[in-house]
């Protein structure tokens, strides 16, 4: 089931972009590399459930990867701080 719907968001996808080409709008690299990381882990949560263990371990390995891949965006989003300030003036 769950190859089923990578397969219909895979195909969506490359509607839309062929839409948005269409259109000729632009597309941000960033939302573009958002839609194929969800493709791909949708990908490889089917393959993942697809193997012969239990499904208990399945669910937590499942969390477990998950809030590691989360934590991981969350800290290669976080912007450095800005280190042209000016120092502040003598009085």
């Amino acid at each position: 089931m769950l190859t089923a719907i990578a397969v219909v968001l895979s195909l969506v996808f490359i509607g839309w972009l062929i839409w948005l080409a269409a259109r000729k709008k632009p597309i941000s690299a960033h939302f573009m590399m958002y839609m194929l990381s969800t493709l791909s882990g949708v990908y490889a949560l089917a393959f993942f459930f697809s193997m012969n263990i239990e499904i208990i371990i399945k669910v937590l390995v499942s969390i477990v990867v998950g809030a590691f891949l989360i934590f991981l965006a969350a800290s290669q989003q976080r912007k450095p701080p800005d280190k042209t300030e000016k120092p502040p003036a003598k009085t």
